[in-house]
């Protein structure tokens, strides 16, 4: 038995040095090929490092100006006011608490997403005092006489 996992050993041994072999076989010559490229297009490397994704940034506050004319809405957040372009789907107020989703592209905030938060729930709650109340129980039934 201990012949047999000594063999087991040695081949797994063998396999792992083999994998390792070639795969440092494949990834030397693509690395030259790289620095080619890399040092022919200096101007495309630094586009590609200027086009990376911007970070999505949220902002939870109430609504403070609407301006339809140039599609943006401004926010006054606990970090302080900010102005985000939208679309002319979205429909908010003035005093409507939203949480607006945005990104900075060139130099100005284009939301992303705005989701109306405080507006639907007073909503719901109306709709809910306005249900009929349930009907209660019945009174036992009195006895004849």
């Amino acid at each position: 038995m201990k012949k047999i996992i000594a063999l087991v050993a040695v081949l797994l041994f063998a396999f792992a040095m083999t994998t390792v072999a070639f795969a440092a076989e494949k990834a030397a010559p693509a690395a030259p090929a790289a620095e080619k490229k890399e040092a022919a297009k200096p101007a495309e490397k630094k586009a590609e490092e200027k086009k990376a994704p911007a970070k999505v940034q949220q902002l939870t506050g109430d609504v403070t100006a609407v301006d339809a004319k140039a599609g943006t809405i401004t926010v006054k957040g606990k970090k302080g006011d900010v102005t985000a372009a939208v679309d002319a789907k979205t429909a908010v107020k003035v005093g409507d608490k939203v949480t607006v989703k945005y990104t900075e592209v060139d130099g100005k905030n284009v939301a992303k997403s705005v989701k109306a938060s405080a507006a639907a729930a007073p909503a719901k709650a109306e709709e809910k005092k306005a249900e009929p109340k349930k009907a209660e129980p019945a009174k036992p039934a009195e006895p004849k006489k």
